[in-house]
Formats: C-alpha cells, structure tokens, sequence
C-alpha cells in the first residue's frame, strides 16, 4: 500500500516536469537581471503569436501614469491597498504588452510577521529583495516550479504579495502561456477569469520567472505599474486573513489580504469578511 500511494505523485511529477521541459524550449523573457541557475524552473515565451500592442496602449514608457519610487515608499498595509486597481503591464520581448488590473494582494509586515519569509529578521540570498529599497521585487519558486512576484515596502523584509488580476491585454498570449505550464490536462481552454487568479498563476500568464527578482519595479524596461483609470465610485474593499499561512499562529487571522468586492477575478472570497464589512 505505501508503495502504491507514492506511484501517484511521483507520475504527477514527472507530467509537470515534462511540461517545464516543454516550456523551457519557448524563448526566454528578455532584459533578464539575472542568469537563472540551470536548476530553476525557466517561464518560456510564446513564439507563435506576433506582436500584440494596442494603439490605445502604445504610449512612450515615459508618460505620466507609470508609478514611480515615492508610489511604492509607504508601509505594506496602506502600500497593499493603494496597489488594488492600478495596472500592472508585462512587456515581452516581441513587443507584446500584457496589462492586468490588481484585484487582490496580501500585506507581509517583516521581522514580526510569522508568515512572513522576513520573520525574526533573517536575511538570506533568498529574501533579499525584502530587505532593498521600496519597488525591488522578490520573486520566489514554491512547489519547485511555480513562481510569486512580491513587492519590498517600506520597513525592511516588508512587502506585498500580489494575488490577482483582472486581465486587460494580451489575453491570448496569457493563455498560451498558463496553458504551457499550468497544472493538469491542456486540453481544457482556461477562461479569462483563471488566467490571473493567483498568485502562481498571474506569474505563469504574465511571463515571471526568478530571473526578475530584485529588479526595481519603479525603473524595470519589461514591466512596470500604471496608475489606473478613476472609476465612478470607490471600490469597496474587503480586509480578510491571508491564503495558506496556516502555520503561522495567530497571524494566519489577522486581515491582511485585500480584494476589491464583487470582481469576478479574486482568488479567494470570503463571504463571512464581506457580511461583517456590509453590517
């Protein structure tokens, strides 16, 4: 019987590593920081669609709205929020720009935080980016092949993890590249709203490998994040406990995830969050 179980995860295993395989043979992102190491998971480009720019979106990398340093200088709490609607745009090396607009992220405090990578004040080669200037990203591999993009705040070893976008463009080359690498049978079409619905998963669709840890998100030339345009009211947002910090003691409780209410985009909803918000 122990040996029976085992069988099924490691034939799981080797179907994920034979689409990470498949996927390193796409062409890389360009304008890489760093040179992955040969045994971190590569998210390959598409080579099959063309360049798929919008006119509407065609503007020079210099205007007005891309958010800059003094954006990302604030603590991780109010920095979580303030990301909720603008638009994170990914340019690939083709010249594709994908754009998803943030729709739920999660604070992580530092030293204090027990959830956090930063807790007891550990710096490591890993978590560095925690601990760099407000804007640096820290990109981490989780389950040895998928990836979370977080942002430093202010406060070392503080940031936020971004969760969830509603994408914007570039939605075919999105699902070219979840479908490469996302878990279980390719034979089903994913729907807009499971292109970006996660952590991992926005990785995946926006091309985020380790390669952009440490990068300056306010200067970066192949992403970057745009203010997003004023809606007619305010969303409502809803504060709830982070996903999957269960080891974590009372911190697994404490309401640091934040999602716009009612989009259809959101990981997570915890309807008992939004009935307490309402009453």
């Amino acid at each position: 019987m122990p040996a029976r179980r085992g069988s099924q995860p490691s034939r799981r295993m080797g179907q994920k590593k034979q689409r990470l395989a498949e996927a390193e043979q796409l062409q890389s992102p360009s304008g890489a920081a760093q040179t992955p190491s040969p045994k971190d998971p590569c998210v390959g480009l598409p080579t099959t669609l063309g360049p798929q720019r919008s006119i509407y979106f065609s503007r020079p990398m210099g205007h007005l709205t891309r958010l800059g340093s003094e954006f990302f200088d604030q603590p991780a709490v109010p920095l979580a929020r303030a990301f909720l609607g603008q638009v994170l745009v990914r340019r690939l090396a083709n010249g594709t720009e994908l754009r998803g607009r943030v729709v739920e992220t999660e604070a992580y405090l530092g030293p204090e935080d027990e959830a956090a990578h930063s807790r007891g004040g550990r710096q490591t080669p890993r978590n560095r980016g925690m601990f760099m200037k407000p804007g640096t990203l820290y990109v981490y591999i989780i389950y040895g092949m998928y990836f979370c993009m977080n942002i430093s705040s202010r406060g070392d070893g503080a940031c936020v993890l971004l969760r969830a976008l509603e994408p914007l463009g570039g939605l075919e080359t999105m699902r070219q590249l979840r479908t490469t690498l996302r878990k279980g049978t390719a034979c089903r079409a994913l729907k807009d709203r499971e292109l970006c619905s996660g952590p991992s998963k926005l990785c995946q669709a926006l091309a985020i490998d380790k390669s952009f840890d440490q990068r300056d998100l306010a200067q970066d030339e192949a992403m970057w994040l745009e203010r997003g345009p004023p809606g007619p009211r305010e969303p409502a947002v809803v504060a709830t406990a982070r996903v999957g910090v269960g080891y974590s003691g009372e911190w697994a409780q404490k309401p640091l995830r934040f999602y716009i209410q009612g989009s259809p985009w959101v990981s997570v909803v915890d309807r008992a969050a939004e009935r307490q918000a309402q009453a």
